[in-house]
């Protein structure tokens, strides 16, 4: 696409500073931005002090507020279903991930991918079709598009975690099985917590879970 325009965000340099030993992209839901999610820095810094972390925020204004980005819009899902959607969107995520990549002299062993909500479906669509694999993808509260071509678009296969609250009001708590059997139908291997009691969010059960993954996609040496 030649009209994608480089992303930007909140980041946080390692800690401690020096070269970053590995990149962690925070990709937020929609009406939100970059902001809404750069306070997890701290906690995946904890695990991993030699990271990169940014958020940037999604390409397109929130269609349906003053304030806020979309990687695409809601407002109708009939006529612009999601698949649409996130495929208009990667190549923004793409471009970005690929300058950070570069920017930073990191290769995509050390990428790891958290999104929510549709930032997380933003997470496993372009994820799984990087022309080379990220170390892990995190999906919180969000889905696994449904795409008749996904079976013949995926390219890589690295862990991913899947967290979804069992009382989720926004996308029901069924989008993580459902994701769950697609991706072991394709090989991907799945990490999958329903937790209970919580609705469309992250809560301290669902970043344990991340924090315990990003530790095991990036073992301390």
């Amino acid at each position: 696409m030649s009209n994608v325009r480089l992303l930007s965000g909140p980041s946080v340099p390692p800690k401690g500073g020096g070269a970053p030993r590995q990149l962690i992209v925070l990709l937020h839901g929609v009406g939100a931005d970059g902001n809404d999610l750069i306070s997890l820095a701290p906690y995946y810094q904890s695990v991993l002090p030699g990271a990169h972390i940014v958020s940037p925020n999604a390409p397109f204004p929130f269609d349906m507020a003053p304030f806020g980005y979309m990687w695409f819009s809601i407002g109708n899902l009939t006529s612009f279903p999601r698949s649409d959607g996130v495929r208009t969107a990667a190549p923004f995520l793409d471009a970005f991930l690929d300058h950070e990549l570069a920017r930073h002299k990191l290769s995509e062993a050390d990428l790891l991918l958290v999104g929510f909500s549709q930032g997380a479906m933003m997470a496993l669509h372009v994820g799984l079709r990087r022309r080379q694999s990220p170390t892990g993808i995190i999906s919180h509260s969000g889905m696994l598009i449904p795409d008749v071509r996904f079976a013949s678009e995926i390219r890589n296969r690295p862990p991913v975690l899947l967290t979804h609250g069992a009382a989720d009001e926004v996308l029901p708590a069924a989008c993580l099985p459902a994701a769950e059997t697609a991706l072991k139908a394709a090989r991907v291997p799945v990490e999958a917590h329903l937790v209970p009691g919580l609705g469309h969010g992250i809560d301290e059960a669902t970043l344990r879970y991340a924090l315990a993954f990003a530790g095991r996609c990036f073992p301390q040496k």
